[in-house]
């Protein structure tokens, strides 16, 4: 009986050190030489080279002259260690609640009527660092005035990190909220400067 093992034992085992070990670390090496940036999460450094985020993760922006991404149902904001959705159901109540009194609060924060999809509801994941080009545009002009920076200079930077769908078809245009942030930023100090 130990002859008939063997040789499915030996190649399990073998299959294990290759697909399992072998593989994986083959991929983890190709894909670090290749595409370093993404493979070491898209680390966003500041002027002095300190980590201040990630262009994959989401950060919650709450001050008036920040543009603010959506809502996050990961753990106390854009913790990716608690990443998941809400997971309610369509009509269950509490997230029509919740997405009633965002919807309420974005409408007097902008003064609009119709609000974008992306601004009161979560992603799948909760850490969504986009959101819609209509979204960031309807923020604009809070932004511009707690800057005091023209309104057309904040579209602009706005329009500047508006992103199309991969290869044309793929997802919807997003805007990177920590990297518009990051360019307001620094507008400001080159207007102060």
């Amino acid at each position: 009986m130990l002859q008939h093992l063997r040789a499915p034992l030996v190649i399990t085992a073998l299959m294990v050190v290759v697909l399992g070990l072998g593989y994986p670390l083959a991929i983890t090496g190709i894909v670090g030489l290749l595409f370093p940036d993404r493979a070491g999460g898209s680390l966003i450094h500041d002027s002095s080279g300190r980590v201040i985020g990630s262009a994959l993760i989401g950060q919650d922006f709450v001050r008036p002259q920040y543009l603010h991404p959506r809502p996050s149902a990961a753990g106390e904001g854009y913790d990716p260690q608690h990443a998941s959705g809400s997971n309610f159901g369509p009509l269950n109540p509490r997230l029509i609640e919740r997405i009633s009194t965002a919807a309420a609060a974005y409408r007097r924060e902008h003064d609009i009527g119709l609000v974008p999809a992306d601004a009161v509801t979560v992603s799948a994941s909760g850490l969504d660092p986009d959101i819609s080009p209509e979204n960031a545009r309807l923020q604009a002009p809070r932004m511009a005035s707690a800057r005091r920076l023209p309104l057309s200079q904040v579209l602009t930077v706005i329009g500047e990190y508006t992103r199309q769908p991969t290869l044309g078809f793929i997802g919807q245009p997003r805007v990177n909220v920590l990297a518009v942030n990051r360019a307001l930023d620094a507008l400001a100090m080159n207007t102060k400067g």
